[in-house]
């Protein structure tokens, strides 16, 4: 470089080209797959790749012969991140709304996206359980106080809520939109939005 020339910083790469994935962990019927439908319209809109990995439609489709016992659900977790870790690595928003109960299992999807310099972002949808069984979208709280099942997460087995989560969004007393624009917020700031 000749006497007075300055070198200049490459260019700052387009946010809409930035992959990551962004898990939303939380109780069942705490807002999770709402949330990340919202926020995934809007970042549509805004020209980024979207792709949300619904914890039920993995179980369905990826994941359907496995039952929910811990080393099951394990499974199940790791199944989901390595599937994201790989469409983040090309570029896409993954956004997991996933349960995923066990912080050993979400650690394990942080390790694989960081072994592979893939960002992973961990939301924690922090919604009481009283909230949840109030709107008890798919009427599991209701088969559990029945005695129709047992093992629902967070009532009678175990859910360990984030300790140190990127972001926690308390949904009790807002709306759908209020919490979305909490987490785009966030992602804009993480240059990500």
């Amino acid at each position: 470089m000749a006497a007075g020339d300055t070198a200049q910083a490459p260019p700052a790469r387009d946010p809409r080209e930035r992959g990551a994935t962004v898990w939303l962990t939380g109780l069942p019927s705490s807002g999770k797959t709402t949330l990340a439908f919202a926020l995934a319209e809007r970042l549509r809109a805004e020209g980024h790749e979207v792709e949300v990995l619904d914890g039920d439609e993995i179980r369905a489709f990826l994941s359907g012969g496995l039952g929910f016992g811990k080393e099951d659900r394990h499974t199940n977790v790791t199944r989901i991140g390595f599937v994201a870790q790989r469409l983040a690595s090309h570029g896409v928003k993954v956004l997991a709304p996933v349960i995923a109960p066990y912080a050993e299992s979400r650690a394990a999807v942080r390790e694989r996206h960081a072994a592979h310099g893939t960002e992973f972002l961990e939301i924690h949808v922090a919604t009481p359980v009283a909230l949840c069984s109030a709107r008890d979208v798919k009427g599991l709280y209701a088969k559990q106080a029945a005695g129709e099942m047992s093992g629902l997460t967070g009532v009678d087995d175990p859910y360990e809520a984030p300790e140190n989560p990127e972001l926690r969004i308390q949904t009790q007393g807002r709306s759908v939109a209020e919490s979305a624009a909490e987490l785009h917020t966030f992602l804009t700031e993480r240059d990500l939005a």
